[in-house]
């Protein structure tokens, strides 16, 4: 009996799994041996024209498809990238999500997506990814790596991208973060506002960090504009707080303040909580810019139909150029790391103007 190569194992254990046209068949049909068949649909030269010709029309007519995970097993290849990153039903993370499809499918690759919606998933996903044939290479965004998994992704010398996230051991794709909630800040300010408060997520993670840092490197600057405060949700923790519902919250509770006290305007770390403080703001008969303006971060798909006056963050950019990069690191793991930032734009709408009346002499 013929001894069959790697590569026709793993396509026939595949194919007669489903049931299909196998290279039995073929070569039943073709009045050849398995070997051959599968030397030909493998495009090893050893075979002749003939040969070649003769087999490749037998195929053809009995409709023989290969089985996708089959080749790519024979190749050794997965043909599949891992991303991991959090809260994927997030309008940020489907945009980037966005950006990382475009080039898989350009490159035939398959994407394993690992949302994670808490901690303790963060390292059983890492490891997953570590074992042999897994995937070809992972991206991760907007998740801190655990220091301990530093060293062992840097001894398998395995391909991982971050994105949203700066590590100095791995290619990073983020954005400056406190740059661009500085200069929405100072945006406010260049329009008269004399006080101003800031919407974010929970403390605990990177943006909220990042952003504050901005917000109050611009309070700090400029000694005629009162901090009113940094506003956090305290009911509503999806997504970190970085949600449509988080936002309703906080500026319901802004609006709580005697209006003597009351900022004028407000950054909001992110374009979702923005959408929530725009409608507490007009259930309580508000509008914006004339009862109280707004600026955001990021620049959603659905930032201009509100006619919001946001940082413009290029999401789907970072997912495509990411993922380009990561290609580049899987064909050549020996290439320095590299660290592209980008800054934010602002992109001026209808939710910012200058201060209410009332207060222009303050």
């Amino acid at each position: 009996m013929e001894t069959l190569p790697f590569s026709l194992q793993a396509l026939t254990l595949f194919t007669e799994d489903l049931l299909g046209v196998t290279i039995y068949d073929i070569a039943k049909e073709a009045s050849v041996g398995v070997g051959t068949v599968s030397r030909v649909l493998n495009n090893h030269p050893s075979v002749s024209e003939s040969t070649r010709r003769h087999v490749l029309e037998v195929a053809r007519r009995l409709d023989y498809q290969p089985n996708a995970s089959a080749q790519r097993l024979a190749r050794r290849k997965s043909r599949t990238i891992t991303a991991i990153m959090p809260y994927i039903t997030n309008y940020f993370f489907v945009e980037l999500l966005g950006g990382i499809q475009d080039i898989l499918f350009e490159r035939d690759y398959d994407l394993l997506l690992y949302g994670v919606n808490h901690p303790k998933q963060i390292e059983v996903y890492l490891q997953r990814s570590l074992r042999a044939g897994h995937s070809d290479g992972m991206l991760i965004a907007s998740i801190d790596l655990p220091s301990n998994y530093t060293q062992k992704y840097l001894k398998n010398n395995f391909p991982i991208i971050l994105v949203d996230r700066y590590n100095e051991n791995f290619d990073s794709f983020f954005v400056e973060n406190a740059e661009g909630a500085k200069a929405a800040t100072e945006y406010l300010i260049s329009l008269g506002h004399p006080r101003i408060a800031m919407i974010t997520g929970n403390k605990e993670t990177t943006p909220t960090r990042q952003r504050s840092e901005g917000y109050l490197g611009a309070i700090a600057s400029n000694d005629r504009v009162i901090n009113t405060g940094i506003f956090y949700p305290k009911i509503e923790q999806k997504n970190d707080g970085f949600s449509k519902d988080a936002g309703f919250e906080v500026m319901s509770e802004i609006l709580r303040i005697p209006e003597e006290k009351r900022p004028t305007a407000v950054f909001v770390a992110s374009d979702i909580q923005a959408f929530g403080a725009m409608h507490a703001l007009k259930e309580a008969g508000g509008s914006c810019p004339e009862t109280m303006s707004i600026v955001s971060f990021d620049d959603i798909e659905l930032a201009p139909y509100y006619g919001l006056t946001t940082m413009r963050q290029p999401i789907r950019k970072l997912g495509l150029l990411a993922t380009e990069r990561l290609f580049e690191r899987m064909d050549n793991t020996a290439l320095d790391p590299q660290h592209r930032r980008f800054t934010p734009e602002l992109m001026i709408r209808q939710t910012a103007g200058p201060p209410p009346s009332r207060y222009n002499n303050v």
